[in-house]
């Protein structure tokens, strides 16, 4: 038999030795926000990033979305270097930014305007955006305003226009943390259900070291002063997960080599 070379596929996202720096008020200097950063992201994955305030967690994620310009190093997506924000990446943030004279299934048409996405005269934008609308669960709340939503409703309509533009890479910077307990558990189980049908390449930033277990293919355990990775987790859960596999020794364990793995950086 002849032999063969395995060819691994190229990572979907590749992080170069990545440092992110901020100008101080009064020209006091620069602000270390992540220092050195490196890390090969596959496609289809969903990655968790998680550590202490301060330590870079958004910023690497910016800085993914070309929201925010490196100091050092590089960004590459499919090969390529990120320069700026791109159609293949679409973020979800923390504070929804929904425009509050829009109804829910034209906040989540905004995106598609902004990127004149017309697919076919078949599906216009609005059929498009009806289409995600239901996907994350508000089928009836089509024409309502955000002041008549509640805090996990808003949030999935911001999910709903990342995904209606149909990016390869979702990213999500700490969506659920202005959200109370339990609608942060029942988000994390929807958005899991949602992810399960299209296997975007997801980045997931949090606080919370039990969501990014549950949420997680790898979790990107970060550090602070300066920013830094300091471990890559492979998380070994089977999927589809609900809430109960918290209680699991395996979970238990990742949350308890998380906190280890933190007190030590």
């Amino acid at each position: 038999m002849d032999a063969r070379t395995i060819v691994e596929p190229a990572p979907h996202i590749r992080v170069e030795d990545l440092t992110v720096a901020y100008e101080k008020p009064n020209g006091a200097g620069k602000l270390i926000a992540v220092s050195g950063a490196n890390i090969e992201i596959a496609r289809g994955t969903f990655v968790t990033i998680v550590g202490p305030s301060g330590c870079g967690k958004s910023s690497l994620l910016l800085s993914i979305a070309g929201l925010v310009k490196p100091a050092g190093g590089r960004v590459r997506v499919n090969g390529q270097p990120v320069s700026g924000p791109g159609r293949d990446r679409a973020v979800v943030f923390q504070d929804f930014a929904l425009m509050p004279w829009r109804t829910v299934i034209d906040n989540v048409r905004f995106g598609l305007e902004l990127q004149r996405l017309r697919r076919s005269a078949a599906e216009d934008l609005t059929t498009r955006a009806r289409r995600y609308v239901e996907l994350v669960g508000l089928k009836g709340f089509e024409h309502y305003h955000p002041h008549q939503l509640s805090g996990g409703m808003r949030q999935r309509v911001g999910i709903a226009r990342a995904l209606a533009v149909d990016p390869d890479i979702l990213l999500l910077d700490e969506p659920f943390g202005s959200l109370d307990a339990q609608t942060r558990d029942e988000m994390g189980s929807e958005l899991i259900g949602i992810w399960e049908q299209n296997r975007k390449t997801a980045l997931f930033v949090t606080h919370s070291i039990d969501e990014a277990i549950f949420l997680a293919d790898q979790i990107v355990v970060m550090a602070a002063n300066p920013g830094r990775i300091i471990e890559v987790i492979s998380v070994n859960l089977s999927r589809p997960r609900t809430v109960e596999i918290m209680d699991s020794k395996q979970f238990i364990e990742y949350r308890r080599q998380i906190r280890e793995r933190l007190k030590r950086s």
